[in-house]
């Protein structure tokens, strides 16, 4: 995947407000059995496809960048969408993933990789 796509991704995270409305352990508003994993949120003033701001996950790394992108469509919303990963390690990636692959939902999960030095 190209650099630019990071690069573009990095810079709307550091120009945007972060806000998390789901914390991790959390249920969902609507379904309380979905319980979220990770912090999970949206970039204020920023849009989607659904109509609100760009949603995010938020990991554990103390580097605050883009580490990935989950791209999902969800049958019963009858939508797709591109959620953006900060600061997630593999293993939480996986987590995410396996989130956005239940129910109704498909998705599939682009890790950015990082260069040593």
């Amino acid at each position: 995947m190209s650099g630019a796509i990071w690069s573009a991704a990095d810079k709307l995270v550091e120009s945007s407000e972060l806000i998390i409305d789901r914390p991790k352990g959390s249920a969902h508003p609507r379904y309380p059995e979905v319980i979220y994993p990770l912090d999970y949120g949206y970039l204020a003033g920023t849009s989607s496809g659904d109509g609100g701001g760009i949603d995010v996950w938020v990991g554990s790394l103390s580097r605050n960048g883009v580490t990935g992108l989950v791209c999902t469509i969800d049958l019963t919303k009858k939508d797709a969408e591109v959620k953006l990963l900060i600061g997630c390690t593999e293993a939480e990636a996986k987590q995410i993933l396996a989130f956005h692959n239940s129910g109704s939902q498909a998705a599939t999960l682009i890790m950015r990789l990082i260069e040593n030095g």
